[in-house]
């Protein structure tokens, strides 16, 4: 019997959404699918140095950058929205061509709104039922959930019940029916091995806040007498930075990533989701930076405080100083719960 072939579509937002379909495009194989990549841009290159054996194909792209200012990035994307809801409509035209040429049985969208066929099983990968936006956090909400409503079924990756990851985010009060936990997904595994560094700084998302991020980092931490590695997050081909007696990669993958994490003290980071998961499979202490302007990581981040986890500032405020926080902090944890995947992968069985 021939393999069926799955659809995998993280958007390009970061990297934190292509990085978190890794385990997942894995499980699929393990479990004896086929599965195409679809992306755009940064994401899209990840996935094909991780999986250079499968078919990808590049979907359009969403553009969306930020703000130098975090406060006016709500309104900016507001402004942006016509560009998005065209997009989507794009997408949705690639998604069909896809369908037609691929004989595809099964769709996992990460985000993408537009990527799903009516004629095929469609799921959507998503940590926030809830979409934090300040004061119009209730509206935002709702219409996330609409649109999450248009798909078979929606994969949280969280545990269900307490403890869990997310909170708020992946939590709501009037959960929509289609709504499946995955528990906690990662593409790393805690292994004992012997500390190599005392700080790992692992950068991410859109620009120009990783790069403001970036500069303020490397002044502070050049002051430290600790050994230290620094991942920028650039998947582009770019000199890597030199000169400072701080290890600088541009990017590490599977493997080569795992064993840095593992090898760390202290992860220095953005509170983005996937971030926090996989630092919770690791069991690692952490300091954490969230990207300014975006109330998701504010709140993930003020979450890990007050459970204890993991100490935080905002990105103007920090200094190598600040990290003497983390000793007073117990690091992440995996809350634990255990997915079936040949049940959840059921659904593209006609199960």
């Amino acid at each position: 019997m021939r393999s069926r072939r799955v659809l995998v579509a993280p958007i390009n937002w970061g990297l934190g959404h292509a990085t978190r379909c890794i385990p997942l495009i894995k499980k699929l194989e393990e479990k004896g699918f086929t599965p195409i990549i679809a992306s755009d841009g940064a994401a899209l290159q990840l996935l094909k140095k991780e999986f250079p054996q499968l078919k990808a194909f590049e979907l359009p792209a969403y553009n969306i950058t930020y703000t130098n200012r975090g406060s006016l990035l709500k309104w900016k994307l507001l402004l942006d929205s016509p560009h998005i809801l065209k997009n989507i409509k794009k997408e949705k035209q690639a998604t069909r061509a896809l369908v037609e040429k691929l004989n595809l049985h099964g769709i996992i969208s990460d985000s993408r709104f537009g990527v799903r066929h009516k004629h095929l099983p469609n799921v959507f990968i998503t940590h926030q039922l809830n979409v934090l936006s300040g004061n119009t956090t209730f509206l935002s909400s709702r219409l996330h959930q609409r649109y999450i409503r248009k798909y078979d079924q929606c994969w949280v990756p969280d545990s269900p019940g307490r403890p869990n990851l997310s909170g708020y985010l992946g939590h709501a009060s009037k959960q929509p029916d289609v709504v499946k936990y995955m528990g906690i997904i990662s593409r790393f595994q805690k292994k004992q091995t012997s500390q190599k560094y005392d700080f790992m700084v692992l950068l991410s998302g859109p620009e120009p806040q990783r790069s403001l991020l970036e500069t303020r980092l490397l002044k502070q931490l050049h002051s430290l007498n600790s050994s230290i590695l620094f991942v920028r997050g650039i998947i582009k081909d770019e000199p890597p930075i030199t000169g400072s007696k701080i290890e600088v990669k541009n990017y590490l993958f599977g493997k080569e990533l795992e064993d840095a994490l593992n090898s760390s003290e202290v992860i220095i980071a953005r509170s983005g989701y996937t971030t926090l998961m996989d630092l919770a499979k690791l069991e690692k202490k952490a300091f954490f930076i969230p990207t300014p302007g975006q109330f998701e990581q504010e709140y993930l981040a003020e979450r890990m405080l007050k459970l204890g986890y993991a100490p935080y500032c905002k990105q103007e405020e920090f200094s190598w100083e600040k990290l003497e926080e983390v000793k007073n902090f117990s690091g992440l944890k995996d809350p634990g719960f255990i997915c079936d995947f040949s049940r959840l992968f059921g659904l593209f069985k006609g199960e």
